[in-house]
């Protein structure tokens, strides 16, 4: 009884959290529904209060970051005029309704820019073996570290061994958890490119560990493990559907590992070795049918006392039937979706961590319809957004594309920009401007895709308007209004304001986003959390959420896990 009302208490406060969220939102919510790059052409400026234009207009950089954006001990900000004290409590609002950022072992560390892992060198981890840090970018190393201990965390708790990658790309997080932690690993990914080089990048792997032996280093992180046999990620070459029931899913993993072109790496031998290797390597093996499930010794009077016999038995070996966990390092958009509900209807995955990015790429019904977005015909039964039933009853509780566009941006970093005044923060303004002078030329024409400047912050403006106008197909030497230039310019300081409060509604975003789903899980009767992992000034989008069945406290769990990490 006592787990139950605590997971029904856990549901409840995301509800409150939930619909105090939308009802920021439901106020402020049209400065994240502006596009910046329409600050002049729509006089977004006069949009904020006349009591906030006061005092934040042409407020240095450093003094926005500090004031506004920072979450910092209230005590130690100083103000440079009076606030008003709707815009101090959107701010403390803000703040307190958004998910915690920082991960519990960074707060004990301090606020390093870098992970501690990368204080001796700033490109390669010391808590990771040199044969994951091959092609791996420091970001990505901090990610596949960290994410790969929780996943083993997780597997142990839910006894299982074996983990299904989902978007699995360059299968770098597939090799951690294949070849450092020693799971069973089948990685899912939709391009036929990413499959190959994945592959690749496994045969290099079991190259160096027959050619060199490798042991494990005893620094207290992930290295390769000393198993007799390796089993290397065995790759599917699978597109997810997220409209598409767990049973197809289920089924695209039962299928044969693609076949990729292995390259030789070093010797002709090692990659015959490695081929070999790859087709003698324990598979997901997952009944999808009743013929299926007959074949496997599984009757329809075992299906019904078991429901979980009913054609998925997660991962089958030779030694019985066993779960497995999904997982996904920044699934794009309804993928994360799709790993969310296949979790919850298939009764083979005992576990999931995702961590998601893309959100402008959900699913959902919005209008007006921007470009990219799903019309109210489409043929959809389910959206990316919302996914429980108590955040789409909710008043106010839409996101609209730019909304769910801002929620991914990098918000540390932006807040660095500004305290250092970097000269980048006038891009934005340029873009604006830019905006005001094709809508002058062409009224037709409303956000265009303009490709990225080189370096724009540091060209003169006329410059930079004579390479966009090219952009867009319009013609570069069109007269510029100097005074018109002159006076836009002027603003760069409130177009920078009125983006950094953007920013700071933006983690309420990103945190409805992610209570909806946890409330789609709660609603079910799974427990869930949603944790920081990576350090946001490394990772911006280091929020997982963390479900698993049959574990008898997840909240107990994470907290050893991060108290682990905290003493390293």
């Amino acid at each position: 009884m006592k787990r139950h009302r605590t997971s029904q208490e856990s549901l409840e406060r995301n509800k409150r959290h939930a619909a105090n969220i939308t009802r920021v939102l439901s106020v402020y919510g049209y400065i994240t529904d502006s596009y910046i790059i329409e600050f002049f052409t729509d006089n977004l400026w006069d949009s904020l209060p006349e009591s906030w234009r006061v005092v934040l207009s042409d407020l240095p950089a450093p003094q926005l970051a500090n004031q506004l954006l920072s979450n910092g001990n209230s005590a130690e900000v100083r103000y440079s005029s009076v606030w008003p004290l709707s815009l101090l409590a959107l701010k403390v609002t803000a703040h307190s309704l958004a998910f915690q950022r920082t991960p519990r072992y960074e707060k004990i560390r301090g606020h390093q820019k870098r992970p501690a892992e990368f204080q001796h060198n700033h490109c390669q981890s010391s808590r990771l073996d040199p044969l994951f840090r091959k092609h791996v970018k420091p970001k990505k190393q901090h990610e596949i570290r960290q994410l790969g201990k929780l996943v083993k965390k997780l597997c142990d708790s839910t006894r299982c061994e074996d983990v299904v990658d989902v978007g699995s790309g360059q299968g770098h997080l597939s090799r951690v958890l294949a070849f450092g932690l020693g799971l069973g690993v089948t990685a899912v990914e939709a391009d036929g490119h990413l499959v190959t080089m994945a592959a690749k990048f496994d045969q290099e792997v079991l190259y160096m560990l027959k050619k060199e032996n490798f042991r494990p280093a005893k620094n207290g992180g992930i290295e390769v493990t000393s198993i007799p046999s390796p089993k290397p990620p065995r790759h599917v070459l699978a597109c997810v559907d997220p409209q598409a029931p767990w049973e197809d899913f289920v089924r695209q993993l039962a299928g044969n590992a693609e076949e990729t072109p292995l390259q030789s790496v070093g010797q002709n031998k090692m990659a015959d070795d490695t081929r070999q290797t790859l087709a003698n390597a324990s598979t997901l093996h997952i009944t999808t049918s009743t013929e299926d499930a007959t074949n496997s010794k599984t009757t329809p009077e075992t299906e019904a006392a078991d429901p979980s016999a009913r054609s998925c038995h997660g991962v089958t070996e030779s030694r019985g039937d066993r779960r497995f966990l999904l997982t996904g390092l920044h699934a794009c958009g309804d993928l994360s979706v799709a790993m969310l509900r296949h979790f919850a209807g298939c009764p083979g995955v005992a576990g999931i961590t995702s961590v998601a990015c893309c959100y402008m790429k959900l699913t959902t019904l919005e209008v007006p319809q921007p470009p990219g977005v799903l019309s109210a015909d489409s043929d959809i039964r389910e959206f990316g957004y919302p996914m429980s039933a108590w955040v789409s009853r909710l008043p106010g509780h839409k996101l609209s594309y730019k909304a769910r566009e801002v929620a991914c941006h990098a918000i540390e970093d932006y807040i660095e920009r500004l305290k250092g005044d970097s000269e980048i923060l006038r891009t934005h303004c340029y873009r604006a401007m830019l905006e005001t002078v094709i809508r002058n030329v062409d009224p037709s024409m409303r956000r265009p895709g303009v490709q990225t400047i080189k370096k724009a912050h540091r060209l003169p403006f006329t410059e930079y308007a004579m390479r966009g106008l090219e952009r867009v197909g319009l013609n570069p030497n069109t007269p510029l209004d100097e005074a018109s230039v002159t006076h836009m310019l002027s603003q760069q300081q409130n177009v920078v304001v009125f983006f950094s409060l953007a920013l700071l509604l933006a983690p309420l975003v990103e945190t409805l986003i992610l209570l909806d789903r946890m409330i789609f899980l709660q609603e079910q009767g799974f427990q869930c959390e949603v944790i920081p992992l990576f350090k946001p000034q490394f990772s911006p989008r280091n929020l997982v959420l963390v479900a698993a069945k049959d574990v008898s406290d997840l909240g107990d769990l994470l907290e050893e896990m991060t108290a682990s990490d905290s003493a390293m």
